[in-house]
C-alpha cells in the first residue's frame, strides 16, 4: 500500500477549507455576470458583496475599502506605484522603502523604477531595523513626493512578527504611506488595519484556506488611492477592471469567515503542535538551529537549519519520506536557491534552511510522523563541514 503523504507546507498554500469548498460548489450554479442588472447578475453581485464583508471583517476594515484582485502579487503591484490620487488630484509617492526580508512580489518594487527604491536592513533576529528606517526617511526628499514604506507583518520563511505598530509611528511622523503584507498574518494574528496604522493591507485567499486566484488590497480610506493597474470596464469602483472571479472571491470570503470564527481554537492547537514538533526535533538533533525562537513568531511556523544537511538535500529527503515541506519560500517556480531572508539576518545562506508550516487540519499523528521522518534524516546526515 502506498505511503500516506504528510502536508507540512501551509505557508506555501493551504488545503481548501471545507467551508470554502462548500461555498465554491454552491457558487458554481451562479452563472450570471455580477455587473449585469438583471436578476441572475444581482444574485452573483450579492454573493460577492457578502464575501467583501467577510474579508473586511478579517482585517477590521470597512467593506467599501476591500478591492478584490487575482492574488497578493497583483495587489502588491497595484499599490506599489508612484502614481496616486487624492480624490481627483494627482499625488506623487516618489520613493519606495521595503524591508530586506520582503516577499519577491514587494522586493521587485511594483511599478517603481529601481532607482526609486531602497532596502531597509533587518537585525540578526530578523526584525526590521527601526534605526535604519528612521535614517532613510529622514533623508527622503519630500519635494519629490511622499515616501512609501512596505513591511510584511509576518515573514513567510521564519514566521517572525514585525513591530508594525512602531513602524507605523515612524512612517506617520515622516508623512509617508505604509503598506503591510499581511498574507502570512491573516488567520494567525488578529488584524485591525486601523490599530496597525497601515494605509494598505495585502491579502491572499489560498494562504487561509480559500481557492487560488483571489486576493485583496484593503485600504484604510478611499480618498488616497493608487492609479489602477488594470484598466477596462471599471469594476471594483474603477480600481480594478475585469469581471470578478466570483468562484474564487466567494470561496475567499468563506475562508475569511472561518479564519475569524476558528481563530482562538485553531491557533491554540497549532501552537501546541509546533512546540511538540520542535521539542522532538531538538531531541533528535541537539545541534539544530531554529530561527526566531527568542522573539515573536506566529504559532504555525518552524524555520530551521540542520548542520550537515543542505536545504535542497533535506527537502528531497523529506519528500521521499512522504513529507511535504519547503526550503524557504515557495515563490520562484519551484527553484531552490539561497534564502535572501537568511542573508539579510547575517547568516550564511549557503547551507540554507527548511520550513515546516502547520495548519487547521494538522494532527498529533502528523507531528509524530514528522518527528519520525526528521529523526531518520538527521541520523543519516554527514558530519558538520561535509554537508550532503
Amino acid at each position: 500500500m502506498a505511503q500516506a503523504r504528510l502536508y507540512l507546507d501551509w505557508n506555501a498554500t493551504s488545503p481548501l477549507h471545507p467551508a470554502a469548498r462548500e461555498a465554491v460548489l454552491r457558487a458554481m450554479d451562479l452563472f450570471g455576470n455580477p455587473n449585469s442588472v438583471h436578476g441572475e447578475g444581482r444574485v452573483v453581485r450579492a454573493a460577492i458583496e457578502g464575501a467583501r464583508r467577510q474579508v473586511a471583517a478579517l482585517t477590521g476594515a470597512d467593506p467599501a475599502h476591500v478591492i478584490f484582485t487575482s492574488g497578493a502579487t497583483e495587489a502588491a503591484n497595484m499599490v506599489l506605484t508612484p502614481e496616486f490620487r487624492m480624490g481627483r488630484t494627482p499625488m506623487a509617492v516618489s520613493h519606495l522603502y521595503y524591508s530586506a526580508i520582503e516577499h519577491p512580489a514587494v522586493r521587485e518594487g511594483g511599478r517603481y523604477p529601481k532607482d526609486n527604491t531602497s532596502e531597509i536592513a533587518v537585525t540578526a533576529s530578523g526584525i526590521l531595523d527601526l534605526g535604519s528606517l528612521r535614517t532613510l526617511l529622514a533623508g527622503h526628499d519630500k519635494s519629490t513626493g511622499l515616501p512609501m514604506v512596505a513591511v510584511m507583518l509576518v515573514n513567510n520563511e521564519t514566521g517572525i512578527v514585525q513591530p508594525i505598530d512602531e513602524v507605523s509611528k515612524i512612517v506617520q511622523a515622516h508623512g509617508g504611506l505604509l503598506v503591510v503584507d499581511a498574507v502570512q498574518a491573516a488567520g494567525r494574528l488578529k488584524l485591525d488595519i486601523n490599530a496597525l496604522g497601515a494605509d494598505f493591507i495585502i491579502l491572499s485567499s489560498h494562504k487561509i484556506g480559500g481557492p487560488k486566484g483571489a486576493g485583496a488590497l484593503v485600504s484604510r480610506g478611499e480618498v488616497l488611492m493608487p492609479r489602477p493597474l488594470i484598466h477596462g470596464g471599471g469594476q471594483e469602483k474603477g480600481h480594478r477592471s475585469g469581471t470578478e472571479n466570483s468562484l474564487a472571491v466567494i470561496g475567499f470570503g468563506a475562508a475569511a469567515r472561518a479564519a475569524v470564527a476558528e481563530y482562538d481554537d485553531r491557533n491554540r492547537t497549532v501552537s501546541l503542535l509546533r512546540d511538540r514538533l520542535e521539542a522532538g526535533m531538538r531531541a533528535a538533533a541537539p545541534d539544530i538551529v531554529i530561527y526566531g525562537v527568542d522573539g515573536s513568531r506566529v504559532p504555525n511556523t518552524t524555520f530551521f537549519t540542520l548542520p550537515g544537511l543542505k536545504a535542497e538535500t533535506g527537502q528531497i529527503a523529506f519528500d521521499l519520506e512522504g513529507v511535504a515541506l519547503s526550503a524557504g519560500s515557495a515563490c520562484s517556480s519551484g527553484k531552490v536557491g539561497e534564502s535572501h531572508v537568511l542573508t539579510a539576518m547575517g547568516h550564511d545562506p549557503r547551507l540554507g534552511a527548511l520550513r515546516i508550516s502547520l495548519g487547521f487540519s494538522t494532527t498529533d499523528d502528523d507531528i509524530d510522523a514528522a518527528i519520525a521522518a526528521f529523526t531518520k534524516i538527521a541520523a543519516r546526515r554527514k558530519p558538520a563541514g561535509e554537508a550532503a
